[in-house]
Order: structure tokens, then C-alpha cells, then sequence
């Protein structure tokens, strides 16, 4: 009997900064608002984003907190979708069964495990003792250094002692379920994927994946389902319509997940 590979999908997001839905230019988030790059706010709500979520069947969504202030509106998101989106931002040991049980199907974490910037793996066990590793997803959202790619925390703007590899992403795969990476240096900038971190997650990965970073055309779900061999989904953002975005239209990403999920 034939067996099919996996293909890559579209993962929808819903970013949320000062409690409404933005699209952030990722490299400019820092405790200096005046840096901030901001390419769109949003007039309708966080539920509104994950309600049309639900109506289009896109599932494994991930709705991330950028700073403090943005508590209230991730919970009404979650509520409009009870058990169909992630969760991400803040999350600790002291919060994370919270989250889930204000309905999130899953909990994001990343600064939590880098006490000093340095990773900590019985903070990583604590986590998944807590929640269970089918609900836990690591956000390894990083920044390139070099021919290397070094994990960032604290909205991407401290490297920690943690690179993108195979042997740490093999290490953390034991302890959770997913992966989220947020290619820092090119999110929010619509000028095209890090092909080769795709690519190289693609020889890594053995848990689902969702890469974010860079997506500027509907063309780019087959170009990461070649590279990563079909191992990695794909998060839109600054170049999607429902965010202002002029190359991506919405209703194709929904019609291309269907066409994938009849293969």
C-alpha cells in the first residue's frame, strides 16, 4: 500500500502587542517603544481573528503575547476557539495550566526555559510533568549568527547559549510535542523565508514544526514543503490581507490546506 509523506500546511497566528492584534516587525520589539516597527493594527478583536480561524477549519494556530497588557485579549480569543490554538508568551510553570484552562489546546514556551540566558532542562521537565508533553510546545524562535542560529529570548532580542541544531532540537523533541521558530532577523519584513534554516529543520525535525519569518506569496507554502520535505508549516503574517497584507490573499491559504488535506 502507498504511504504519503506529510505536507506542509498554513498555520494562522494572531500576534497581540498592548492588547490588540498587530503585525510587528520582529528585529525592532525591544523595551524601547519608540523603536518599534509596527506594519499593521488591527480595528477588530483577537476573537474576531480566531473565529474566522475556526469557521476555516485552520487548525494548530498560535496566539502570541508581545509584552505585558495582553492577557485579557488573548483570553477572549481563546474563548472564540476553545481547544484550537496555542498559547505563547509569559508562560510559566506558575500559569501554564491557566492558560490551558482558559481554553488554549496548547502552551508556548521560551524565556521560562532560559533563566540568566542559559537553558535549563529541569525547568523544561518541570513544564512537561506540569502540562504533559502533548500539550507543551518550545518556541526556538532565533537569530542568525554567523553560518549558526542562536535561540532569542525576551522578544527575540537576547541570544541565549542555545543553538538551533539537530542535537538540541533531538533533546527538546523528548519533552514536547511541537515546535515553534520565529525567524527573528526576517519576520515582519515580507522579503522572503531563511530557506536555509527551513531547509535544515527539515533534515532535524521529527515532531510538527511551524516556521514563521518572512512569507511574502502563497507560492512559499510549496517552496518550504520542498526544502523541508514537507516536515515544517508555514505562518503568514505582515503579507496577509486579514493583516493589511497586499500578496497574500486569506481565502488561497484556506483553499490550498484543503487541497493538501485531500492528497
Amino acid at each position: 500500500m502507498a504511504t504519503h509523506r506529510r505536507r506542509t500546511r498554513f498555520r494562522p497566528c494572531i500576534d497581540l502587542h498592548a492588547g490588540v492584534v498587530k503585525q510587528i516587525v520582529g528585529g525592532s520589539l525591544s523595551t524601547d517603544e519608540s523603536k518599534l516597527q509596527t506594519n499593521f493594527v488591527a480595528s477588530q478583536s483577537p476573537a474576531y481573528y480566531a473565529q474566522l480561524y475556526r469557521d476555516n477549519g485552520l487548525t494548530g494556530g498560535h496566539v502570541i503575547k508581545l509584552g505585558p497588557g495582553n492577557d485579557a485579549a488573548a483570553r477572549t480569543a481563546l474563548s472564540a476557539w476553545p481547544g484550537g490554538l496555542h498559547i505563547g508568551g509569559g508562560i510559566t510553570e506558575q500559569n501554564a495550566l491557566e492558560w490551558l484552562a482558559a481554553g488554549a489546546e496548547k502552551v508556548i514556551v521560551t524565556s521560562y526555559l532560559f533563566p540568566s540566558q542559559k537553558f535549563s532542562l529541569e525547568r523544561l521537565q518541570v513544564l512537561e510533568r506540569l502540562v504533559g508533553r502533548e500539550r507543551l510546545v518550545v518556541d526556538v524562535s532565533c537569530r542568525r549568527r554567523g553560518e549558526k542560529w542562536v535561540v532569542a529570548m525576551n522578544k527575540w532580542q537576547d541570544l541565549t547559549d542555545m543553538e538551533v541544531d539537530q542535537a538540541s532540537l533531538k533533546m527538546l523533541e523528548e519533552h514536547c510535542s511541537e515546535f515553534l521558530i520565529h525567524a527573528a532577523d526576517v519576520e515582519g519584513l515580507c522579503q522572503g523565508i531563511d530557506e536555509e534554516l527551513v531547509q535544515r529543520l527539515g533534515e532535524w525535525v521529527t515532531i510538527p514544526c511551524t516556521y514563521a519569518g518572512g512569507a511574502r506569496d502563497v507560492s512559499d507554502l510549496e517552496l518550504v514543503d520542498r526544502l523541508s520535505g514537507g516536515r515544517v508549516d508555514l505562518t503568514f503574517g505582515s503579507a496577509l490581507d486579514i493583516f493589511g497584507g497586499k500578496t497574500v490573499r486569506f481565502e488561497e491559504l484556506v483553499m490550498y490546506n484543503k487541497a493538501m488535506a485531500s492528497v
